[in-house]
């Protein structure tokens, strides 16, 4: 069976890069002056990896700093990927396989 996986590509890093904003710390001043207060560390996180969750304000200040739409921040994924059909739910040690047996078990 085929199943249909979305995922995203974060760009914050490219924008930021591509206007000379080649500091993470570079984003703590204009952050600020849009009202969003983020610590050295959240800002280092919103660049460096896929956010979660992220508030629409901070999306939108993002946008206005980069000059972008939500679009240019986020790249939508699609893949398709084959997963088998497995029979009832077995619990952990069916999931598992052998690496849910003890020694004793898998001889």
């Amino acid at each position: 069976m085929v199943v249909k996986r979305m995922g995203i590509v974060w760009n914050l890093r490219r924008l930021r890069t591509e206007r000379d904003m080649f500091q993470t710390t570079d984003l703590i001043p204009a952050l600020a002056e849009h009202g969003v207060h983020l610590s050295r560390e959240q800002v280092y996180r919103l660049v460096a990896q896929v956010p979660q969750r992220l508030s629409m304000d901070v999306l939108a200040v993002l946008c206005s700093i980069l000059h972008v739409t939500p679009a240019s921040l986020i790249t939508v994924i699609e893949s398709h990927v084959q997963v088998s059909k497995r029979g009832p739910d077995r619990g952990v040690a069916g999931r598992l396989g052998s690496w849910g047996r003890s020694r004793a078990d898998a001889h």
